[in-house]
C-alpha cells in the first residue's frame, strides 16, 4: 500500500514530566484536531529524541494525522540524570511516567509506542506490561541482544568479564554503569513482550552489524500478532535511504486501523 500525503496543520511543543525527582525532556507533534491517535517513541542506547530516524518517523506519522512524543531518557540528551546510573529497568520506569502522561490525556483515542534498538526493548516490555492499553508497537532493531551481550561480556565493543563486572567500565566518551550490564544480564525480555497479543510490526536492516537481525526473527517467533520486515541493504540505523524506508513502514502500519 503506497501512502499518501495530508497537508494538515501541525502543532510542536517541547514538554517536561517528572518522574521520581528527574526531570524528563520532550517533544510533542500532532496534527490539528480534537481528538487523534498517538505514538510514543523511545530512542535508542546512547542516543536521543532528535536522532535523524526518530524525527523522520514523527514526521511521517504527522502527515497521517497521528500525533507523537518522543522524550530523552535519563541521562540521554535534555533530562536530567547520569548516563552511567541508567538501565534498562529504569527506562522502562521513564516510559511508564511517559504513558501515564499520553493515557490521561482526553484528546487521544488510540496509543501506540515505537523504539528503535534499546528503545525497541523498552516498547516491548511497556506492552507486555500494558497489553490492554497498547494497541500497536513498533520495534525497529530491537535490542534484545544486549542480555547475551552482557552474559557473553562484551558491550558494542567493550569487554569485560561477565562474572565479575566492575562498578563502571569506561564506554567510548561515556562512563557505562556496572549495574546496567548486571540487570541486563536478567531481563526477561521475550519472556515479558510476549504477553502483548495486539499487532507487532518489526523493522530490521538485513546489514546491521550492532544487534543481529536473529533478534527481530525471535520476537517474530514469539509474538502471536507480528509482521517482520527484513531491509536489504539497511543498517542498525537505517542510514540514508533506508531511513525513509523505516519511516514509510512504520506509518503505513500504525495508520492501518484495519490490523486491530
Amino acid at each position: 500500500m503506497k501512502l499518501k500525503k495530508k497537508k494538515v496543520g501541525i502543532y510542536m511543543a517541547t514538554i517536561t514530566i517528572e518522574r521520581d525527582g528527574l526531570n524528563l525532556v520532550g517533544t510533542r507533534e500532532e496534527p490539528f484536531g480534537e481528538i487523534y491517535d498517538m505514538a510514543i517513541i523511545f530512542h535508542g542506547f546512547t542516543a536521543n529524541r532528535n536522532t535523524p530516524l526518530l524525527k523522520e518517523i514523527a514526521d511521517e506519522l504527522r502527515d497521517e494525522n497521528i500525533a507523537s512524543v518522543r522524550f530523552d531518557f535519563n541521562g540521554h540528551g535534555d533530562s536530567d540524570g547520569k548516563f552511567e546510573n541508567m538501565t534498562v529497568l529504569n527506562e522502562i520506569e521513564d516510559a511508564n511516567a511517559i504513558l501515564n502522561y499520553v493515557k490521561t490525556d482526553p484528546h487521544v483515542r488510540n496509543i501506540y509506542l515505537v523504539g528503535h534498538s534499546q528503545g525497541g526493548v523498552v516498547a516491548s516490555m511497556l506492552a507486555g506490561l500494558y497489553p490492554d492499553i497498547i494497541k500497536k508497537v513498533v520495534l525497529l532493531a530491537p535490542a534484545a541482544t544486549l542480555k547475551t551481550d552482557a552474559l557473553n561480556g562484551s558491550t558494542q565493543g567493550v569487554k569485560y568479564n561477565p562474572d565479575h563486572i566492575p562498578d563502571r567500565l569506561p564506554f567510548k566518551d561515556l562512563t557505562l554503569g556496572g549495574f546496567y550490564l548486571r540487570i541486563a544480564q536478567q531481563l526477561p525480555i521475550y519472556e515479558v513482550s510476549v504477553h502483548f497479543t495486539r499487532p507487532v510490526c518489526l523493522i530490521h536492516g538485513a546489514n546491521d552489524t550492532v544487534v543481529s537481525p536473529d533478534a527481530s526473527k525471535k520476537y517474530d517467533q514469539v509474538y502471536e500478532n507480528s509482521t517482520l520486515h527484513l531491509v536489504e541493504g539497511a543498517d542498525h540505523s537505517f542510514t540514508d535511504t533506508y531511513q525513509k524506508t523505516a519511516a514509510d513502514l512504520t506509518a503505513e502500519f500504525l495508520q492501518d486501523n484495519n490490523t486491530f
